[in-house]
């Protein structure tokens, strides 16, 4: 149809005018009439949403909804309800269109799916038809082409390097690292000198040192000391990407006419953090460039590839320096979240604390020391583990695009078709758990009670995170490493506020109270 009036005003008009009325049409198109379209075929199906709304879709409505959710600190009850929170219109709008619903971000067609069986259709991608590109401008200069967003051969790639460094033997390696990096954190709590019977520290801090502490030796020979403005730098980047989250332009294209202070701001933290990444390199190849492939950590085998003659293999500069990006975060975010998250809970319930502590004084003693094999065998713990990463996952949300008009469960999908992947809203939802859902309660995990799909903390499918096993390892070394030297409750200047930048994490910190054994 689009053409058709194009043709009749080609022969009709002034060249001029011609142009600007099929630039108008052409606008009009993709801003109104063809979400129109979208809407109506997807309606036809059954997929139902909040109205599409001129150029801003329903960013506007998403962006209140956000902020009067997180303007309030949350009542510390046994409840952890925190969907209509951390995203609120997916709360309330599974209550009034259902599980899959369609919403707009700007001109773009939106499908939130929370159904599980859909979630895994698309996160297995057999036949290559939900990749991840759907990622918005400021996180790509976070994230970089990296494996967290690369796709096809560069994936493939970048895959093989990691699994190389953070499985089987090599995650044994970094045990002793681990653990090393947990005692310097616990001495450095009995250091403190407000030290009597009981002191107070911030957990969340404490976990960012010591899982940047862990990622630095285990994953690039150095130390945090080292890595620190690497970190401060990407958190200030996380910070400009959470805000732009649901921000789209009034008129498009003009993002690229004018520049924000966020678009400078992020463009020189980019730089900063390229050059920074950049010298950690020169220092492990030495001033000549010359590297002689003796390192079997992270950065070692980015490196070997990065020297690789055979082009097969071989990746660029460029290409190192996102993967370390990639793993700065990854490694760094996730973990500290869930290990605040999980020791947070634990302060809450005393009764399954005194549980886990029983096991891990049987399992490590001072002829015991802790091993990979032994975190393995904490049956209690890794309970305790899940239904932290359950009520609290600290990837909470996924995002695929449509490569071409797909069939997805009963649904026929048109192509360029966003896909969000809500996991908060899978764990929370009371017809897959029950009603107890927002309930602390890991003896749900004790058995497969068929629930394994409505589980998905580090995804699934071939993208599952690479570094779901050395997470694994960390949080288990770390907690038992507490447990054996403390009890902990929480303080009673603790505030419950989670709120989402990259990760769920805590506001305001959170404030333990240690006693020691």
């Amino acid at each position: 149809m689009e053409l058709v009036i194009i043709l009749f005003l080609f022969f009709c008009l002034p060249c001029s005018l011609f142009l600007s009325l099929v630039s108008l049409i052409s606008f009009l198109n993709r801003a109104w009439l063809k979400p129109i379209m979208i809407q109506s075929s997807m309606s036809r199906q059954g997929v139902n949403g909040p109205p599409y709304r001129f150029l801003h879709g329903n960013t506007k409505e998403i962006n209140h909804m956000r902020n009067e959710a997180l303007g309030t600190s949350m009542e510390l009850l046994s409840h952890h309800q925190l969907l209509p929170r951390i995203m609120p219109h997916v709360y309330s709008w599974t209550k009034i269109h259902g599980m899959n619903f369609l919403n707009w971000y700007g001109t773009r067609p939106q499908l939130v799916i929370t159904d599980p069986e859909l979630v895994k259709e698309v996160l297995s991608n057999k036949e290559g038809a939900y990749p991840k590109k759907f990622i918005q401008s400021y996180a790509k200069k976070f994230l970089g082409n990296s494996i967290l967003s690369s796709q096809g051969e560069k994936w493939v790639k970048t895959r093989k390097l990691a699994n190389q460094a953070f499985h089987g033997g090599s995650l044994k390696a970094m045990i002793p690292a681990m653990i090393h990096s947990v005692e310097v954190m616990l001495q450095r709590w009995r250091d403190v000198k407000r030290w009597r019977d009981v002191k107070e520290i911030d957990a969340f801090q404490e976990f960012k040192l010591l899982t940047s502490e862990v990622i630095s030796r285990t994953a690039f020979g150095s130390s945090y000391v080292e890595g620190k403005n690497v970190f401060d730098m990407l958190t200030k980047l996380g910070l400009i990407v959470n805000r732009n989250n649901f921000k789209v332009s009034s008129i498009p294209g003009l993002d690229k006419l004018w520049r924000t202070s966020d678009d400078i701001e992020s463009d020189k933290l980019e730089q900063a953090i390229k050059e920074a990444i950049i010298e950690l390199i020169r220092k492990r190849e030495g001033r000549d460039g010359y590297y002689n492939g003796s390192d079997d950590d992270f950065l070692g085998s980015l490196l070997n590839a990065f020297h690789d003659s055979d082009l097969s293999r071989k990746i660029t500069i460029d290409d190192v320096v996102d993967e370390c990006k990639a793993f700065y975060v990854g490694g760094h975010e996730t973990i500290t979240s869930s290990l605040a998250w999980t020791v947070f809970l634990l302060a809450i319930h005393t009764d399954w604390q005194d549980k886990a502590r029983k096991e891990v004084l049987e399992l490590f003693d001072q002829h015991n020391p802790i091993t990979l094999d032994g975190v393995s065998r904490l049956k209690q713990m890794a309970m305790v583990v899940n239904e932290s990463l359950r009520l609290y996952p600290p990837v909470f949300n996924l995002t695929r695009e449509v490569e071409r008009e797909t069939k997805l469960g009963n649904y026929l999908l048109p192509a360029n078709m966003a896909l969000s992947l809500p996991i908060l809203a899978i764990h929370h939802n009371p017809l897959l758990w029950g009603e107890d859902c927002h309930l602390f309660k890991p003896e749900r995990f004790a058995a497969d009670h068929g629930l394994a799909k409505a589980f998905l903390p580090f995804g699934s499918g071939p993208r599952t995170c690479v570094g779901l096993n050395f997470a694994a390892a960390e949080i288990k070394i770390a907690l038992s490493m507490i447990l054996r030297r403390y009890r902990f409750s929480l303080s009673p200047s603790y505030v419950h506020a989670p709120f989402n930048m990259l990760t769920i994490r805590p506001k305001h910190g959170l404030q333990i109270l240690l006693h020691p054994l």
